[in-house]
């Protein structure tokens, strides 16, 4: 049995040829993603441990930001001599690090990265953990000299003697590079700026006395854990922050992981998409050769091999296709990861490939995605395949599940898919976000599974529907394209299902995003009620300077400041939740529409006061005149008192629990240092609103970290935010259709083949090669589009039953993209058309006798 497999397996090495290719694919994206996310985590694992002191103290932050401040956290400079002291401490030193700082040429256009990689800003104290070396020039010595890294400085032909303009928390300043620094390890990306240590304190800090952190180095013979301890003793151990070097790497790590994480979970979605598609294609294979390998198997059965033999026969076929798909899947994951590689250096991200990471879990995962996705898609041809009798040998191939009842399917879909619908319904009803999503999630699955366990009852309904037009456009020939695509329903529902997996995502995402950009300029609309808004393209804060240039300008009546804050609120009935503040200044009312449940804007803005969502209020038990404990960054604490409830549709969102917001005199006094997030500027009476935009752009064209924008321009700035997640489904429809194309044109190839003697007869009674090759293109097209309307179907419930979770975070309006609906149906349709190509070309030219001799 064991050389029967293998000649089978050598025999019928091109038609399992695309299944491998699939095979392939699922493998690479898993390997490769595998490979990436590990490059990039140890290149900034080996960043951070080869620059981390052997203890660090920071200021203590107890709150994380989820919307940034700004804010500069500090501690005393003059703390390093207390630490020199320290028994142990062989060095130490104020450091000076600012993260977010811009740095501009002559032309005002930004030196650093614009692709989201920081600029930092450092004090220059080299020693033996320095991430660069000085490399050309001469360190920094005075106010107006600084050193920049040589990636950035051929980035941006950026040479010794060139002046550039530093935009700092404090105020710009102009600095001329008197020398240029190269990274001793990879950098990741950001660009580097050096000053000497007093123009770090005064330029970046404001501050000559202030430092962001203390960096301590060990004596012979000290622990790390122990001279942190001792460090601890003598400075406070609730004062500050106090890490080891792991400790540190780790935390800074830390910072990174929701960013590492999104590259992983991506990467992993491409897999996942590869793995579920390429099973339907799998399936379908074995499916048709088993088919057309009837009498072979019944010839077995007939010399003595049981049913065991010929299911361990088949299964070992999938598995030596696993194993030949994994290998060059893992191969071409290499490669794949190689090519995310390159393509992030060109998207400001440097990671050296000669670097790249492959640990033993990446061809562990390689050989079990590919086997076990070979085996079990497998596994139930193989038990059909041991069903065959030995009589089978007597009689001619059958096509694969042709006059099977499909009563197990209808009773399994129906099941499946009333739970499924159950939970989509209870997803809709649910007045919870996260019991909303629970249950949204669990109907995605459980529908999905229902329409590819039920597809085949919907071959005979829908294609009839579909096809109805192909006798009266192309007569006999179309005719008989529609018959063919209804002759086998098991394989034109599990070759359409591929299809329709990747279509029903891109339609349920496209609904979603659609009424997501509807419910933002609807409430934009309602409560946006300036000129004008300056904002940095990104929603990073910007400096003061930016905010007493734009009040300067000619034509500006009013400036309204908007300012951000971590905070943590501790609620009447015992919650302690953390979330992110807003602080606005008086006449918020005038470029805002703010809806109140109780109270007003002049209560909420009170010094002392806050604001707070009704919903939100009224599940804590807090009211108007409730006193609310108040925890600010670095340890502030105050009691605000509840001076207005809002009744906003978007009270919550990305770090924005409850709705919170107070007077900038509030803010400033329990977490000073902030920087403004927004701008929203009114022009004075008299003065045109092109004319003030001409003076905004001329004012702010020394700070490319900012814009202006209007109206349409800050709804364009949201779609295209919430583009960027639609570009990501796109793409995941793009790998579907790869893959769904791959199974069409198998399953056309393999229907050819199974078909020989017919199209022999069809040629032989007078069908011409052009009409045999558009039967073919019809069939495939019908079973394409199929394919789609299953997915859009599936797709549009699943983007209804989305819009109700997002719904309940204040984003109300459903938008369905037609545009969007109308183009994937051409698109399947033009899919069809490529698909079948290859397999019409190939029949076209088969020999008719030959043909009608076949077996």
């Amino acid at each position: 049995m064991l050389k029967a497999t293998l000649r089978s397996f050598l025999a019928h090495k091109g038609r399992l040829l695309l299944s491998a290719l699939a095979v392939l694919l699922s493998v690479a994206f898993v390997t490769g993603s595998l490979i990436f996310s590990d490059t990039v985590g140890r290149t900034f694992d080996r960043l951070f441990a080869s620059t981390a002191a052997d203890v660090t103290v920071s200021p203590k932050e107890g709150l994380d930001e989820a919307v940034p401040s700004g804010r500069t956290a500090t501690l005393p400079a003059a703390l390093a001599d207390r630490v020199r002291r320290v028994d142990g401490v062989a060095a130490a030193r104020a450091e000076v690090k600012v993260n977010g700082i811009t740095v501009v040429d002559k032309d005002n256009e930004p030196v650093g990265p614009t692709t989201g990689a920081p600029t930092l800003g450092n004090s220059w104290e080299p020693d033996g953990r320095s991430p660069v070396e000085l490399t050309s020039g001469h360190a920094p010595r005075g106010p107006a000299q600084a050193l920049l890294d040589s990636e950035t400085a051929d980035r941006r032909n950026v040479r010794i003697g060139d002046t550039l303009t530093v935009i700092a928390p404090p105020g710009s300043f102009r600095v001329r590079v008197v020398g240029i620094v190269t990274f001793t390890t990879t950098n990741p990306g950001s660009a580097r700026v050096y000053f000497d240590v007093p123009t770090a304190r005064t330029k970046l800090l404001g501050d000559p006395r202030a430092a962001t952190g203390i960096e301590a180095d060990a004596a012979d013979g000290v622990g790390d854990g122990q001279l942190k301890r001792r460090v601890a003793a003598a400075l406070g151990a609730h004062t500050y922050d106090f890490r080891t070097a792991d400790e540190q790497a780790e935390s800074d790590v830390d910072k990174l992981g929701g960013f590492l994480d999104v590259i992983k979970y991506v990467m992993v979605g491409f897999a996942g998409v590869a793995v579920l598609v390429g099973v339907f294609l799998i399936v379908n294979t074995f499916s048709m050769l088993i088919a057309q390998r009837t009498r072979e198997l019944g010839l077995l059965r007939a010399l003595g091999a049981d049913r065991r033999q010929v299911r361990d026969s088949v299964l070992a076929e999938a598995l030596l296709l696993g194993l030949a798909g994994s290998t060059l899947g893992l191969a071409a994951g290499i490669g794949l990861a190689a090519g995310l590689i390159e393509l992030m250096g060109l998207l400001g991200m440097n990671i050296d490939a000669d670097e790249m990471v492959i640990g033993w879990a990446t061809p562990v995962a390689a050989y079990v995605v590919g086997l076990g996705v070979t085996f079990v898609a497998a596994y139930l041809p193989a038990r059909r395949a041991a069903g065959v009798s030995p009589m089978a040998a007597l009689s001619d191939a059958e096509v694969a599940g042709v006059g099977r009842p499909l009563r197990m399917r209808a009773v399994a879909g129906a099941v499946v898919g009333a739970v499924g619908a159950a939970a989509l319904v209870g997803c809709a009803v649910s007045e919870r976000t996260s019991s909303a999503a629970s249950l949204l999630g669990l109907g995605v699955v459980l529908t999905l599974i229902a329409t590819v366990i039920a597809g085949p009852l919907l071959v005979r309904p829908v294609i009839r529907v579909l096809g109805s037009a192909f006798p009266a456009l192309f007569g006999p020939i179309g005719r008989m394209s529609q018959r063919n695509a209804l002759r086998n329903p098991r394989r034109t529902g599990a070759t359409a299902a591929a299809l329709m997996v990747g279509i029903a995502l891109v339609g349920g995402m496209s609904v979603a995003s659609a009424s997501m950009n509807r419910s933002f300029d609807q409430q934009i609309d309602r409560t946006l009620g300036a000129d004008f808004v300056i904002q940095n393209g990104t929603f990073m804060p910007f400096p003061r300077e930016i905010t007493e240039a734009v009040r300067d300008t000619d034509g500006v009546g009013l400036v309204v400041r908007g300012r951000f804050t971590p905070v943590a609120v501790r609620l009447p009935d015992g919650d302690r939740v953390e979330t992110t503040a807003a602080g606005y200044d008086p006449r918020l009312d005038e470029v805002a529409d703010i809806t109140y449940a109780r109270g007003d804007s002049a209560a909420a803005l009170a010094d002392g006061h806050l604001a707070m969502d009704r919903d939100f209020a009224r599940d804590h038990g807090v009211r108007v005149g409730s006193s609310v404990p108040v925890e600010f960054q670095g340890g502030r604490r105050a009691a605000l008192t509840v001076g207005a409830l809002t009744d906003q549709d978007t009270a919550e969102g990305f770090g924005t629990q409850g709705g919170l917001y107070f007077g900038l005199a509030t803010l400033e006094r329990y977490a000073p240092g902030g920087q403004d997030a927004a701008l929203y500027v009114n022009a004075a009476p008299g003065t045109s609103d092109d004319d003030l935009r001409a003076g905004l752009e001329e004012t702010l064209d020394p700070y490319p970290q900012v814009q202006v924008r209007d109206l349409a321009d800050y709804k364009r700035l949201v779609h295209d935010q919430i583009a960027v997640l639609l570009y990501l489904v796109y793409a995941l429809l793009g790998l579907a259709i790869v893959i769904a194309v791959l199974g069409v044109v198998n399953t056309l190839a393999l229907s050819v083949v199974e078909r020989t003697r017919e199209i022999g007869l069809l040629r032989a009674i007078g069908l011409a090669r052009r009409q045999l090759r558009r039967m073919i293109r019809l069939e495939s097209v019908v079973i394409a589009v199929f394919g789609a309307v299953l997915g859009l179907a599936l797709g549009l419930v699943w983007g209804v039953c989305m819009q109700q979770v997002l719904a309940l975070q204040g984003m109300t309006a459903l938008a369905i993209p037609w545009g969007t609906i109308v183009s994937v149906v051409i698109g399947s349709a033009v899919v069809g058309v490529v698909a079948a190509l290859l397999p019409a070309l190939r029949a076209s030219r088969m020999n008719v006798l030959a043909a009608i001799a076949h077996e």
